[in-house]
């Protein structure tokens, strides 16, 4: 994400000025857009002609004008890449009355402005991490069984479908399997014309091709040869970071498995997605071991906290986009003051497999430095 301009310190009044470059930049900036934050940007509103005292619908014209509304209500289009910031109106203008309502919409290549009241430590790491040069996709995966793949890219924000492959596959005996040969080499070309489409082996660290049979294996197969056969040289000069993996099913929901792969883990070790998933890991471990030290759900997680024994806090980026201005800062500070502990906080994209199972656990889990037993077994009023 390219930043502009700004003028903002933290824990302070300020605004920053951003131009998202790509649907991970939208993420960031659907995060880091809160209820009462001023945001201004290019929108067009429609300018009715008059004749005489009657408005005509018919000479209606599009003018592009700049807005600053003040937000009510942010909605996230993962397919279209856009966000949509409906609130009242705070530019004074011919086109758009003081205080009326209007939704601007920020898109890929738009300026944005965002004025805060207050810029959270939240906000800045939420900054820093958008405006880092080095992030790329982590991964590639295709999830393939007989007659039916996924293919998908894992970022450091969000898990990307780029495309769903389906096909109807003969059986395997007798005169069928002429047919079955066929169909299987028109189901893997289908497979690979997307890969090729979609997989840039200058972003990604490594291709992952997983499944829970000898569908993955024939496939991987089928890329070497193609490879040679096409000459296709981005795969022949990368053909070294296509791994093969298990997985339960070709579903995405399994990219958690693929992800927990040695192998794999060592190929993305120092990216997002790999620490969210080992976190996850060794909270589920401990939860299974030693469950003392093991505590999921707010009310829990806070008494721990208040007992300063929390060693790794676990939460997602969706328990920050509460309404409840309280709600927020309340965990802000619990973040803060883990970092001034030495503990460590992981904010899970809940756009990610690992954050959508750290949502089915509240949203909130912390592994802890020493055990708490009493606390474990206690019922807590919810916060």
């Amino acid at each position: 994400m390219k930043i502009t301009s700004r003028a903002f310190e933290r824990d302070a009044k300020g605004w920053i000025k951003v131009i998202p470059e790509n649907p991970d930049d939208i993420w960031h900036v659907y995060n880091l857009i809160s209820v009462d934050d001023d945001v201004e940007c290019t929108t067009t509103r429609k300018i009715k002609g008059l004749e005489g005292e009657r408005v005509r619908d018919s000479s209606a014209k599009t003018k592009r004008i700049t807005l600053r509304v003040r937000c009510e209500d942010v909605e996230y289009d993962a397919e279209g890449s856009t966000i949509r910031i409906k609130g009242r109106n705070q530019t004074e203008c011919e086109e758009v009355k003081l205080n009326a309502y209007h939704t601007l919409e920020i898109a890929i290549g738009r300026g944005v402005k965002i004025e805060k009241s207050e810029w959270d430590a939240v906000d800045v790491r939420r900054l820093e991490e958008a405006a880092d040069p080095s992030t790329t996709a982590d991964l590639a995966a295709v999830l393939i069984v007989e007659g039916q793949a996924n293919v998908v890219l894992v970022s450091p924000t969000r898990t990307i479908v780029k495309g769903r492959i389906e096909a109807s596959m003969p059986r395997k005996r007798g005169m069928a399997l002429m047919g079955y040969e066929k169909a299987e080499t028109k189901f893997f070309n289908n497979v690979a014309a997307v890969v090729e489409r979609h997989v840039d082996f200058d972003r990604v660290k490594c291709l992952v091709i997983a499944g829970p049979g000898f569908a993955k294996d024939t496939f991987y197969d089928f890329l070497k040869l193609e490879a040679v056969r096409r000459n296709w040289k981005t795969l022949q000069t990368n053909f070294n970071r296509i791994v093969k993996a298990h997985s339960s099913s070709a579903y995405v929901h399994s990219l958690s498995e693929v992800l927990e792969n040695p192998t794999v883990r060592a190929l993305i070790a120092d990216t997002k997605a790999a620490s969210e998933v080992k976190a996850l890991d060794d909270f589920f471990e401990m939860l299974a071991n030693d469950p003392a030290r093991a505590f999921y759900g707010p009310a829990h997680v806070m008494a721990a906290h208040e007992l300063q024994a929390i060693d790794k806090l676990l939460i997602t980026d969706g328990t920050f986009r509460t309404k409840n201005v309280a709600h927020r800062k309340m965990w802000v500070r619990v973040t803060e003051e883990i970092a001034k502990s030495g503990g460590v906080t992981h904010v899970f994209s809940s756009a990610h497999a690992s954050g959508e199972q750290l949502e089915q656990l509240t949203g909130v889990a912390a592994l802890l430095k020493f055990p708490l037993p009493d606390l474990a077994d206690a019922e807590l009023a919810p916060l």
